[in-house]
């Protein structure tokens, strides 16, 4: 029995430590949600009711520490610890709907998972209007 507790905590500490799905891309430091999450098509135009919605859900639940331009400079940002992402940088159009859509309803601390708090339809709401923030890529 003492070797079937060492091993569930063993297998326990490691998923809370970075082997787990929620756990930081340990050679990049990224936050990598699962492949088959990536791949998940929002299945909600952004047309102006979705952004205008995902606009209101964003300023309520996110601009404090996100900031309202998507910044990573809200006023709840500095006592975090840890810099928010930043949704104003090009390189957000990097990630997928289905990357964003695991990362809001999982979370990562300081960030709390809104999977029970907001629902799937406010979820792509608010990506959408993430994805106004974000700025065009400048050619050089």
């Amino acid at each position: 029995m003492f070797i079937l507790t060492v091993a569930v905590l063993g297998l326990l500490a490691f998923a809370y430590w970075g082997g787990g799905a929620a756990g930081a891309d340990s050679m990049s430091g990224k936050w990598v949600s699962p492949a088959s999450s990536a791949a998940k098509k929002n299945p909600i135009a952004p047309l102006q009711s979705s952004l205008a919605a995902g606009q209101k859900i964003y300023l309520k639940r996110c601009a404090a520490c996100h900031g309202n331009a998507g910044n990573g400079d809200g006023p709840d940002a500095a006592d975090l610890g840890i810099h928010p992402a930043k949704f104003s940088d090009p390189t957000m159009r990097e990630e997928t709907d289905g990357e964003l859509f695991w990362k809001i309803t999982v979370g990562k601390k300081p960030m709390p998972g809104y999977g029970t708090r907001l629902s799937p339809t406010d979820r792509w709401n608010v990506i959408n209007y993430l994805r106004t923030l974000a700025k065009e890529v400048t050619k050089k």
